[in-house]
């Protein structure tokens, strides 16, 4: 009963602030170009030297301090700071519960807030990294009653027969539902409105409909979402169903992200004109529009998005150049901040790719902390694994090149 009642007390949280935020939106038009000359610094033309720090790095105050002690001594210059991963909160929040990962309850401090004062402290940029579709991942069902896993499981993706995602990866949130865009506008105003972030950094803002383990062996991923009602404002919109126009399926979907891009930057220059959206895009435009609905180049032509950060995880330096030379049309109008994978990756490679990246644009992201720095355990000791010996040699021969590329002058 106090689990029921809590749950519609959030949610009475919930549709209030939606109502606040939808009276408060503008939702057409394109949004004025934000100053990113210093991408949130006051030092013009800075090279953004970013790093990735995900929601696994840190368990207390004490982990967020050294990270961006490691960050700054390692060169780094902007930190983004992952503090939602599966519609679960890493800061005090009025709208989601704490995330499972920190124990399901507040942990006796705010994470995001930590972040920010400590980056502050540092010198360092920091960008609020938010997942944005994914609503839960793991074999088992949320423990939280509060989660929206169980308040709207309507929004939840379902096939043409009525069965939902498979528990095991990321169970996606329909972004065709209206209500949903709402939803999660309300989620992302909530952490600009209240933190002093420099930016607002979206990723999984596409539809996270892959391949993955948790589908039969053998299988394809259904052709979500395909419940009745949004066959029902596809055909309200169209006069098609998916059969009879497969493109326009596949448009319709990936205008239904757009609406969502929109909404999120329309919020910020209502709220915080001065916090930059950015967005982890594919490294391929064309092929992420294609497979997963996701218009990278039309949100940097409308405007939306004042940084695009293509995920160049390429294991070759060929690939590697070949899209890191598409993104170059698009760097006239805004940054594009090339992320380059240090996971498992040989310094020398890494290396290389740090020097194309500062050569062709000058900004770069590394993916991620965890591939440099050990985690440390409940006792403050080193984490130690496979990938330790690779770590020490990432920071031996890797480290010392970025700090000579923060030493150069844009």
């Amino acid at each position: 009963m106090h689990a029921r009642r809590g749950m519609i007390g959030r949610w009475s949280v919930v549709w209030g602030l939606l109502f606040c935020i939808a009276v408060t939106i503008t939702i057409s038009g394109c949004p004025p170009r934000r100053d990113r000359t210093g991408l949130g610094s006051s030092d013009k033309g800075i090279h953004v030297r970013a790093i990735w720090v995900t929601r696994w790095d840190y368990k207390n105050k004490g982990d967020i301090v050294r990270i961006m002690d490691n960050c700054r001594d390692a060169g780094f210059n902007t930190v983004l700071f992952q503090v939602r991963g599966r519609a679960a909160a890493f800061y005090r929040s009025r709208i989601e519960p704490w995330d499972e990962l920190l124990g399901g309850r507040d942990p006796g401090f705010d994470p995001l807030s930590v972040a920010c004062d400590e980056a502050r402290k540092r010198g360092l940029r920091i960008h609020a990294w938010a997942n944005v579709m994914p609503a839960w991942r793991g074999k088992k069902p949320p423990k939280n009653q509060d989660h929206v896993f169980y308040a709207r499981r309507d929004w939840f993706w379902r096939d043409e027969m009525g069965a939902y995602q498979p528990m095991g990866w990321y169970l996606s949130l329909n972004p065709c539902y209206p209500e949903v865009r709402e939803y999660l506008v309300a989620v992302m105003h909530e952490i600009v409105n209240n933190y002093p972030v420099d930016g607002l950094h979206l990723d999984y803002i596409r539809f996270p409909n892959e391949w993955n383990a948790s589908y039969p062996s053998g299988t394809s991923v259904p052709d979500y979402p395909r419940d009745t009602r949004t066959l029902r404002l596809f055909y309200e919109a169209t006069g098609e169903t998916p059969d009879s126009s497969p493109k326009r399926w596949r448009d319709w979907r990936t205008q239904q992200v757009n609406l969502l891009v929109r909404d999120i930057s329309n919020m910020i220059q209502k709220t915080k004109p001065r916090v930059l959206l950015s967005a982890a895009v594919g490294a391929s435009p064309a092929t992420a529009r294609k497979e997963h609905f996701q218009d990278a180049r039309y949100w940097i032509d409308q405007r939306l998005i004042d940084v695009a950060f293509p995920m160049n995880y390429a294991d070759s330096l060929e690939t590697y150049r070949v899209r890191l030379t598409g993104w170059k049309p698009h760097m006239r109008k805004l940054p594009i901040v090339t992320g380059i994978m240090f996971d498992k990756r040989k310094p020398a490679l890494v290396r290389r790719q740090l020097d194309e990246a500062t050569t062709m644009g000058g900004h770069f992201a590394a993916f991620a902390y965890n591939s440099l720095f050990e985690r440390l355990d409940a006792g403050g000791q080193p984490l130690m694994d496979g990938q330790s010996m690779n770590r020490a040699a990432l920071r031996r021969e890797v480290i010392p090149h970025i700090r000579q590329l923060a030493m150069k002058k844009p």
